[in-house]
């Protein structure tokens, strides 16, 4: 009760600091919770960790999928809009998450939209991006994290890698026999390990990879921070690159945005730097998410 109710905790500190951006209720509750926290950043605890490289690869979207996205977007925006005039934000989240889920599908896979126009489109930007890079990195002897929020999307994946005859193996909530599928990529035998973002996030312990790819962006950057932890951590002997493929000019580009700024809440609390005075999601960020398709 040391914070009062969930009720009363959104009056007094989550509607003013997420929604207003009020750096005076921000530091009313650091000072509150702050004596009973213990801050360990992984740079304080593990000098020796080598680097981590990050790297945003921005991919394309052409022809037929550019066409679909635009088609999407128009459709979703004019859905939002209606539905925001009628009920408020507050009261139109599954409206705005299933416009801005359609529209991440398509960034990632069109054949990930239940739609009759996505049937019709063949090719995915990102996918040809990422079977253009894994022969090379892994003729170079890289073992490979690559995480997705879709299992949809790493049934895709899968497919063209058989193809392709590469080795994988796949972890995801509805996996069997857990340690078994670890135990292949840690000892060495295949070198790509796709995992589902929900699956991996926690609870792995893999420093025998040395590259980490997120096929798409995720909304909370601490999400792919942790699964990207599974990689870099104790006992990581060689440099981590970090890549993220990005749609460029699309909504996944405005989800980076968005994700600088949750972090940015999150390292104020830790740190009493109040300077954000904007609020965290607001009408004016959901017309930028909705915005056209640009170059």
């Amino acid at each position: 009760g040391f914070l009062g109710s969930q009720k009363r905790f959104a009056e007094l500190f989550r509607g003013p600091i997420e929604k207003q951006g009020d750096p005076e209720a921000l530091q009313q509750l650091r000072a509150r919770v702050t004596p009973f926290m213990l801050r360990r950043t992984k740079a304080l605890v593990a000098h020796e960790l080598p680097p981590k490289v990050e790297t945003v690869m921005r991919v394309e979207l052409s022809g037929k999928q550019a066409d679909l996205y635009e088609t999407i977007r128009l459709g979703m925006e004019k859905t939002v809009r209606e539905a925001l005039d009628a009920k408020g934000l507050a009261k139109s989240q599954i409206t705005i998450l299933d416009a801005l889920l359609k529209l991440r599908q398509v960034c990632c896979d069109p054949h990930l939209l239940k739609l009759e126009a996505a049937k019709k489109v063949k090719t995915s930007a990102k996918l040809e991006q990422l079977m253009a890079m894994l022969p090379e990195m892994l003729a170079e002897g890289r073992r490979i994290l690559l995480f997705s929020q879709f299992t949809s999307m790493l049934t895709l994946i899968e497919a063209e890698l058989k193809q392709r005859n590469i080795p994988w193996v796949k972890l995801t909530g509805q996996s069997q026999q857990r340690d078994a599928l670890i135990d292949q990529f840690t000892s060495g035998q295949v070198p790509l390990f796709l995992i589902s973002l929900k699956a991996g996030g926690v609870g792995l312990n893999l420093p025998q990879a040395d590259t980490v790819i997120h096929f798409d962006p995720w909304w909370n950057p601490a999400v792919e921070a942790q699964a990207t932890g599974r990689a870099h951590r104790i006992g990581q002997n060689n440099s981590v690159w970090v890549v993220k493929l990005v749609a460029q000019g699309t909504i996944e580009e405005r989800i980076l945005a968005l994700q600088d700024r949750k972090a940015a809440l999150a390292e104020s609390m830790y740190s009493g730097a109040v300077g954000r005075k904007q609020p965290l999601f607001s009408e004016s960020d959901l017309a930028e998410l909705l915005k056209p398709l640009s170059a």
